[in-house]
């Protein structure tokens, strides 16, 4: 097996009208790429019809943890209060994990 880094990702699950912003402010705060997504569910205020209109989008980003706190503090200090946005961090192992330092 070839060698694998422990890194973090992050996943954030918001309003489709925040994708083009959200990815903008990724890159500024020093993510090196994206996986986006498009996705419907239900949270705990039930199931929004932007969800069912396929208007939710999920962004995965792999970084390095000190990358990944920057991400999510600052998706606290703009977004969690106004947007319907869910953010998560998860330790992955990767290969090839220079891609993402």
């Amino acid at each position: 097996m070839s060698q694998l880094a422990t890194i973090t990702l992050v996943t954030i699950i918001a309003e489709g009208v925040l994708r083009e912003r959200l990815l903008g402010e990724l890159a500024q705060l020093g993510a090196r790429g994206y996986t986006v997504g498009e996705v419907t569910g239900q949270g705990t205020s039930g199931v929004s019809a932007n969800f069912w209109a396929g208007h939710q989008v999920r962004i995965e980003v792999l970084a390095m943890p000190a990358v990944a706190d920057l991400i999510m503090d600052h998706l606290q200090a703009h977004y969690f209060d106004t947007y319907s946005v869910v953010a998560y961090l998860s330790e992955v192992r990767v290969a090839r994990a220079e891609k993402y330092l």
